[in-house]
């Protein structure tokens, strides 16, 4: 889903995007349920190495690409697990030892902490991961000398397992597995939803899938998941949430293009922009920072087939506008897809439209993706507080320069995978404080997880079953 390390503002028209084609590992089950590939020792040595990889400032997509193809299935399911219990597993680690052992014997001890801390969510038996960190701890040689230590914290672990989690309960980061600064910031933003925020954030995402509206119907497409055995509930005009996940091989003409592999919250992105537009004439649209390419092909997709709907797609990256054209293909649609910063106008503005101006723009804005941290696990311990105020101005010089490219009457939808409020409602209130010639019509706002729901909240899927999203939905006058 997207992302790596999400970038700071200097990639303008860049944003840390969900990666929908792949079903994330651990969505399969417990680690633990088939008998393992590879050794388990060999997957902790791999582990630790990819989250001393993310302490180093690397993403986790990043440092699980250079993990061998045979491990990576296994490393990436019990990755997500440690990522998702880091602070508890620092807590431990500092009762256990008053100074930190060297990285490498401090990412493997980590790493067995976090997998193990609590007997009923570990992927093995806490004896046999202990017993099998230990073994890596000896065969890898960055960290032999220390496999004594290891030995003995782990096993003091097992032994004085209630007091030692006792005495780090008291430690916010500890139970809740974010920064500090995150928690902070969330209590102080979402005053009555901070818990539920940051309790999704630990628990796996669903697969949302989208049916292809121009190559059947949901309910036809539910039908065909029914008969083989896959079950799903219907969520929107053209969604629906698997009850288990399933590799997108196994899903029914994936290749063919019936259907994406796409978030709830990320689904309205379309239906907000479109709805309620003439859609009879035709119609300009922007999809300003474009990949992987999920809104675009829903915005074809709504205007159905031979609808006047011309649709330009952005993208700074070259890579990844790449991605943009495979999934077009895939679906079987077409779009006018450029390689170009969307903060720079002026060298694309001439190839996407001869200079007229748009009817829609879709500003999915750059932003420190804290609401698809369930997905993006490493997100939490990657982003620094000051890359919120580095991305909210990014985000205010988009909105300011491509609001000009927006025809009298036409609308803009800012959206963000943030529950910051900086990305989010301030950024948007700044905004129309500074053009009286925006109007903000009804839009969802901020969708939390485990609380979307809300008043005056465009009507939404079920609790807990989506992503944490912005959207706020701009008209410009018609005079």
């Amino acid at each position: 889903m997207k992302p790596a390390r999400p970038q700071p503002a200097s990639t303008t028209g860049h944003r840390p995007a969900l990666d929908r084609s792949t079903v994330p590992a651990d969505n399969t089950g417990r680690t633990g349920d088939k008998a393992p590939q590879v050794a388990l020792w060999q997957q902790l040595i791999a582990v630790a190495g990819v989250l001393q990889a993310i302490r180093g400032g690397a993403s986790g997509t990043a440092a699980l690409d250079a993990v061998g193809a045979a491990l990576r299935p296994g490393v990436q399911a019990l990755l997500f697990q440690v990522l998702r219990n880091l602070g508890r597993a620092e807590a431990l680690r500092r009762q256990l030892a008053r100074r930190p052992p060297p990285p490498d014997a401090d990412a493997l001890l980590c790493t067995a902490l976090a997998l193990c801390w609590r007997a009923e969510d570990a992927p093995y038996e806490p004896f046999t991961l202990v017993n099998q960190a230990v073994e890596a701890a000896k065969r890898h040689p960055a960290t032999r000398a220390q496999a004594s230590f290891i030995n003995a914290c782990l096993r003091r672990f097992l032994r004085e397992n209630d007091a030692l989690v006792a005495a780090t309960d008291a430690d916010p980061v500890a139970r809740w597995n974010h920064p500090l600064w995150w928690i902070k910031r969330l209590q102080k933003d979402h005053p009555q939803h901070w818990e539920q925020i940051l309790h999704a954030n630990n628990t796996h995402a669903p697969m949302a899938l989208r049916v292809n509206r121009l190559q059947g119907s949901q309910a036809r497409y539910l039908q065909e998941l029914a008969d083989m055995g896959a079950a799903a509930d219907p969520a929107g005009a053209d969604g629906l949430v698997l009850h288990r996940p399933l590799p997108v091989q196994a899903l029914p003409g994936f290749a063919e293009g019936r259907v994406s592999v796409q978030d709830m919250a990320a689904q309205q992105a379309a239906p907000l922009l479109l709805d309620g537009m003439d859609r009879t004439r035709r119609l300009r649209v922007l999809d300003a920072c474009a990949a992987p390419g999920g809104k675009t092909a829903h915005l074809l997709e709504m205007a159905g087939e031979g609808a006047p709907l011309q649709v330009t797609a952005l993208e700074i990256d070259a890579t990844r506008a790449e991605r943009i054209h495979q999934t077009l293909s895939r679906l079987r649609l077409a779009a006018q897809v450029l390689v170009a910063d969307a903060a720079q106008p002026e060298t694309w503005l001439r190839a996407a439209s001869s200079g007229a101006l748009f009817d829609a723009i879709l500003l999915d804005a750059p932003c420190t993706a804290s609401g698809i941290v369930r997905r993006h696990p490493d997100v939490r311990w990657l982003r620094r507080e000051t890359d919120i105020a580095q991305l909210a101005a990014l985000q205010k010089q988009l909105l300011a320069t491509l609001w000009p490219l927006l025809a009298p009457g036409g609308r803009m939808l800012y959206c963000t995978c943030s529950v910051f409020r900086a990305e989010g409602d301030a950024q948007v209130q700044t905004f129309l404080a500074h053009n009286t010639d925006a109007h903000l019509l009804p839009s969802p706002g901020h969708l939390i997880p485990r609380a979307a729901d809300k008043d005056g909240a465009v009507p939404d899927n079920r609790f807990g079953d989506h992503d944490g999203f912005f959207y706020a939905l701009l008209q410009k006058s018609a005079d």
